[in-house]
């Protein structure tokens, strides 16, 4: 709750400025990122069970938009072109998501620390252009990694074939549980 009465202030004072037509310097001062430090010193730290959950919860969103998106895939393959579904490999499939989990993971913290250098930096068009191909390059590499993984990654483990809507309906329990979960963690103010 006290980072949201801290966000609730900076916008108060955000919407009076714009009222009163100051601009951004009349507002935060020579240093905004004196003033930006100065608000994340207020912000609570948030503990290690509330990071747990949440990133156990954007786990279980991701794992769910991708069923569902299997699952349709594999009603149109199947329906419109008579194609049987391939076997599935369930020890592939876990070590195919958790590889895809720690790029993510990589991904994120780069983008941030690429983007925590620039924030307060006079930049000119041609270093803004090359932090945005840094971000893109990658973007792009996660997802042709994740396209090559499932390509070469050798068949492992017990296999087995599966109806298409199943994983459209495991798709849909895994987005119904997140949710259900989101929605519990916000009535609790986590």
């Amino acid at each position: 709750m006290q980072t949201e009465e801290v966000l609730m202030e900076l916008l108060d004072h955000l919407l009076e400025g714009q009222k009163e037509n100051k601009t951004a310097a009349q507002m935060f001062g020579g240093d905004p990122k004196a003033f930006a430090d100065e608000i994340i010193r207020q912000l609570p730290k948030e503990n290690k069970r509330n990071m747990v959950s949440f990133t156990i919860r954007i786990m279980i969103l991701l794992l769910g938009i991708d069923l569902v998106i299997n699952g349709i895939t594999a009603f149109v393959v199947e329906r419109f072109f008579s194609r049987p579904l391939p076997p599935f490999y369930p020890v592939s499939a876990a070590l195919n998501f958790f590889i895809a989990g720690l790029y993510v993971i990589f991904a994120i913290w780069y983008i941030f620390r690429i983007l925590k250098k620039s924030l307060f930096k006079e930049e000119t068009k041609k270093v803004q252009i090359l932090t945005f191909l840094k971000i893109d390059a990658v973007i792009f590499v996660f997802l042709g990694g994740v396209i090559l993984l499932d390509k070469f990654m050798p068949k492992i483990g017990p296999s087995f074939s599966y109806p298409w809507w199943l994983p459209l309906v495991l798709g849909v329990v895994s987005l119904g549980v997140y949710y259900s979960w989101e929605k519990a963690a916000k009535s609790r103010g986590i």
